[in-house]
């Protein structure tokens, strides 16, 4: 069978759905290569290219469209292309079926499958073929370079010979994808980062990022539910939508540029960054709204268009953002699909197997054997699974926490004073049979024990051989007093300093010989 990919035709859009590495992971499993000529060139892949992977290319989409049994593409076909499209076709791309139904309608027509792109489940197993994770993780990267490009000053904070320079405050909105790419890519470049998402579970995610996360004062059991999504952000309650545009018009003026990218599939983008927060921010703030495409999460954002509004607040509306950066977009996009058809392709030998009891192959069909598919079942295996909110621990308060640590601090001192109250018995118990002579090296010994005891104990394992080096000023302090003891009256002191000494010197040169050989671990070779 051979599969191929025609050129895109929607304005804008330089991706193409098959690479001329990607063709040569699609040859092993059997299929023969096709790609229109020039398809590739807005991606920087060169006919030459192609050929040299083995490829044919073919002089336009009709003798592409006649010459393929599967049609990869990125954009939804258009009425044209659909049109084109015959019995026992496989089309494979983007179709946001949702809102393309007479699409869904002419295939289903023309005796065609087709594989939406955009319903492949969130699922373990089907990350691999995950193609809007691949393109949000790219728009969310090239969000904050667009903004960069607008912002007049630098990310980072500087101290320069001509005075300092504030860093930037950046506000993310959503934690999906797109948002920690943003989120990654903002702290990465020095700004102060601030993340808001209306799930609280991602809050752990986000610091680790080294942003900051926006909370919101919200009863847990009002919080939207993402468990049951699939891993999207869910619609929110009114009066959870009410305390977030009031969160928003709070740290709307601090702001410097504002990234948003709340989704909810197969819905209008919810208006989140109102006119008034808009009026609000400062002259040269930035807000990069990528939903756009689907109405905007900023009220004014008017798609593909930059916005300048009176105040001086720039509004990027942009839906290409993806073929601002073709190169790599087309390379994770044909990535995508060729995991596609290695699923759909179990024996290796180029011809496909449509599995419709496999989850991942069932929810990503929305057209197959003459019959419309979408929506799919929901998957077998849950995408996220819900946490069970009764057993989550509860956040100790300031005053918890100090009463425990008072109570630890009267545990360890119960026990310091019973072991020294039992040490106090030892020291009465010898002193009465023994000379005074002794009794007073004794005391010294017998203190030294408790409080290196006390030190050793309270390191943690993980610095115990640096601690053996470093203990070695220690073991030559022994060493001296040994020796000045060596020569006293009693047998029993003598043969005590001469102790010290040999485990004083095992000591040292062990610690000498485990920092040399730690030293030589972590030298070049």
């Amino acid at each position: 069978m051979k599969i191929g990919a025609p050129k895109e035709i929607l304005p804008g859009e330089a991706r193409v759905a098959m690479t001329p590495a990607s063709a040569g992971m699609l040859q092993k499993l059997g299929y023969q290569c096709v790609i229109e000529a020039g398809a590739g060139l807005a991606s920087g892949f060169t006919d030459a290219a192609y050929a040299e992977a083995g490829v044919e290319v073919v002089a336009d989409a009709e003798a592409l469209w006649a010459a393929a049994e599967i049609v990869a593409k990125v954009r939804p076909p258009t009425e044209e292309e659909a049109a084109r499209l015959r019995e026992g076709q496989l089309l494979i791309s983007f179709f946001y079926p949702a809102s393309n139904e007479a699409l869904m309608e002419t295939a289903r027509a023309q005796g065609a499958s087709v594989i939406a792109m955009d319903m492949v489940p969130r699922i373990s197993r089907a990350q691999k073929m995950d193609a809007l994770s691949s393109m949000a993780n790219i728009a969310g990267y090239r969000a904050v370079i667009e903004a960069g490009n607008e912002f007049g000053r630098f990310f980072t904070g500087q101290v320069t010979a001509a005075g300092k320079v504030p860093p930037a405050k950046v506000l993310v909105v959503g934690a999906g994808v797109a948002g920690l790419a943003a989120i990654g890519t903002s702290t990465s470049l020095g700004a102060i980062t601030y993340a808001f998402d209306v799930r609280p579970e991602v809050a752990e995610q986000i610091e680790s990022m080294g942003a900051e996360f926006v909370f919101l004062e919200f009863e847990e059991s009002e919080l939207p539910d993402g468990s049951a999504t699939g891993g999207y952000a869910p619609p929110s309650s009114p009066e959870f939508q009410a305390k977030q545009l009031e969160k928003f018009r709070e740290i709307a003026p601090d702001m410097d540029i504002v990234i948003t990218t709340a989704l909810i599939p197969n819905r209008p983008a919810p208006v989140l960054w109102t006119k008034d927060m808009v009026e609000a921010m400062k002259p040269g703030s930035v807000i990069v709204d990528l939903a756009a495409e689907r109405g905007g999460n900023c009220e004014l954002t008017v798609k593909d268009e930059k916005v300048v509004t009176d105040n001086g607040v720039t509004i990027l509306g942009y839906t290409d953002l993806n073929s601002r950066m073709a190169t790599q977009s087309s390379t994770l996009y044909a990535t995508n699909i060729r995991h596609m058809m290695t699923d759909l392709t179990p024996e290796k030998d180029g011809t496909v197997v449509h599995n419709m009891e496999d989850d991942v192959i069932r929810g990503a069909t929305i057209v197959h054997a003459g019959e419309i598919t979408y929506p799919p079942p929901p998957p077998k295996v849950a995408a996220i699974a819900a946490q069970p909110k009764k057993d989550k621990p509860k956040e100790l308060t300031a005053e918890e926490k100090r009463a425990q640590e008072v109570a630890a601090f009267r545990a360890q001192t119960r026990s310091q004073v019973a072991l020294l109250s039992v040490l106090a018995v030892l020291l009465l118990a010898v002193g009465l049979v023994a000379p005074a002579s002794f009794m007073a090296q004794f005391i010294i010994f017998i203190l030294a024990v408790f409080v290196g005891f006390q030190v050793i104990w309270g390191v943690a394992h993980s610095l115990h051989t640096p601690l053996m080096a470093v203990t070695n000023a220690i073991s030559s302090i022994i060493i001296l007093g040994a020796l000045i003891q060596v020569g006293a009256e009693s047998v029993l002191i003598t043969i005590l300093a001469a102790a010290g000494i040999l485990m004083a010197a095992v000591n040292i040169f062990g610690g000498f010989l485990v920092t040399r050989r730690m030293l030589a671990m972590f030298q070049k070779s």
